[in-house]
Parts: structure tokens; sequence; C-alpha cells
């Protein structure tokens, strides 16, 4: 099994025909991904080729989904755009949008967020690398070939430390590995991932990656310790970051004593998690974890 995104999940692709949207459908195609179509209202009816596959460009999320079943979208359209597209998807009934796009204004993210979740559909991001089950399917710009299939699943603030952990267990393999992104708001959050991953028959593990700013780490922390039974191996990045300057992602911002790494640390520790100071051995906890059985 594995969460939110399987071998199963039919993907349209908002803003195909663009630079970016190209690059990483071609991607996601072949990392096995079943991209049914694209969206652009001004190219509707026409095909894009990728290798031995043409993939159709509808004029509306409602069309695609009529047309092919899909219940995934992915958003690669630029950040004025962005509102409109998760609307439109949202309002068609799409199960998962996943917002790639970075840079979109904070109202527009709460007005889109509020409307996806009224209408049912989960949204991952905005400003995220998407989620990967390896082996079967990839929704977003996340490499496919740093990872293989496996029983950890992992939840991060940051699309790098996604990429590195995934490397640094490639070997050992995961479920699923999403990345939420790092804007104040997000649709997807860890408590959300962590309750899936408790809930996956298919996770024995699960790697919590955050960072400084907020208060999202101390809510999950909270949740484990009272929902978790699972083991959690998390890392938080900012520990050097001088405090009241943002840092990276626009979430990224400590006041006081409020979101620091080590008050983020230290209600992880709490909870029973094992925290690392690296992302390696962030890794080397991950494995001495399941080495250990517990």
């Amino acid at each position: 099994m594995a969460i939110h995104l399987t071998k199963e999940s039919k993907v349209l692709v908002q803003g195909m025909t663009g630079g970016e949207g190209m690059k990483h459908t071609r991607r996601m195609l072949a990392a096995g991904t079943d991209v049914v179509g694209g969206v652009n209202p001004r190219k509707a009816g026409r095909s894009v080729a990728f290798d031995e596959r043409a993939v159709p460009v509808f004029g509306s999320v409602a069309e695609g989904m009529d047309a092919t079943g899909a219940d995934v979208t992915v958003v690669f359209v630029p950040p004025a755009f962005a509102k409109a597209a998760v609307t439109e998807a949202a309002d068609a009934g799409i199960g998962l949008s996943v917002v790639i796009t970075e840079g979109i204004p904070v109202h527009d993210s709460v007005a889109f967020l509020a409307h996806a979740r009224r209408r049912g559909t989960r949204v991952i991001g905005p400003n995220c690398p998407g989620l990967i089950t390896p082996g079967q399917s990839n929704a977003g710009i996340i490499p496919a070939d740093i990872a293989k299939p496996g029983r950890i699943g992992l939840v991060s603030k940051s699309g790098t430390l996604t990429y590195q952990l995934m490397y640094e267990l490639r070997d050992t393999g995961f479920s699923t590995c999403v990345g939420i992104g790092g804007d104040p708001v997000v649709g997807t959050t860890h408590i959300d991932c962590l309750a899936a991953f408790q809930d996956d028959p298919d996770t024995d593990l699960i790697v919590l990656i955050g960072e400084i700013g907020g208060d999202a780490e101390e809510r999950a922390a909270a949740y484990i310790r009272d929902n978790v039974t699972k083991p959690v191996v998390g890392y938080i990045a900012g520990f050097t970051a001088p405090e009241g300057r943002t840092m990276g992602h626009a979430g990224a911002i400590v006041s006081g004593s409020s979101g620091t790494a080590r008050a983020k640390r230290e209600a992880l520790e709490a909870a029973g998690v094992r925290v690392g100071h690296t992302p390696t051995e962030t890794a080397q906890q991950v494995l001495a974890v399941l080495n250990d059985g517990r």
C-alpha cells in the first residue's frame, strides 16, 4: 500500500504544455506515473508526444476527468493563475491536487485551500516537490531514481531534505514520500501524513522533517505522543539560523524562543521521537531503529 498516491492514480497536469510542465511530465511518465492528460484551455484538443506516448490536452479539469477518470492533478501554472487552477480542480471534484507552484500570495493560498477543503479535495503544497510512491507513481518533481520501494514513510517541509533523506536511505526504501511545502499555509500537514502512515499497514517507521518557524512540529509532536504507535525519527533544519530572520521558506521565521530548532527538537524528543542533528545522523537513527526492531 501507500498513502495518497498509488499505481492506480490517474494524473492530469495543469500547465503541462509550459516549460516546467513538459519537463516534469516527461519525468513522471518515466517513473511509471499514469499521466492521462494535460489541461490548457488554449490548446484543448491537441496532444503532446512524450517519447512513445501521446498525452491529450483538455480544456478544463472537468473535461479531463470525464474523459480519463483522473483523480489527481499536478499544478505547474504561474503564481498569478494558481488560485484559479486549484479552485477549478476542486470544483471538478478531483480527489488530490498537488501544487508545485512557488511564490503564490498567501491570501490566494488561504482562499483556494479553504475552497478545496469545502469541496473535499486534498491539496499538497503549495510550494512543494509533490509526493512519490517509489515503483508506483510520482506526482511532482521528486527525482524517482534516488529511492526504491520499502517500508519507511517520509513527510517533509523541505524539498531538498526530502531528496537527501531519500538518497541516504535509498537501499532501505520507502512506502511514500510527501513534501508538504514550507509556505506559512499548506493544505496537507505533518499531522495529516502521520495519521495516514499510522494507518498504512506497509509503513513500519515514519521520518518527519521539519524546519524553524511556526509551531507545526510542536503540534506534530503532541499528535505523535497521543496517536502514533509506530516509531518516528525526526530532523529539524535551522539550528544555526539567527533569530528574527526569514531563512529560505516563507514560513521559516523565528521570533524569540518560539519556532526555534531547539524548541522543536525538545518537543519531539519529549514525545518519544529520536531526532538527528544532521541528515546523515537522522538516516543512521532510522537504520538503528529498524535493526533494533523498535
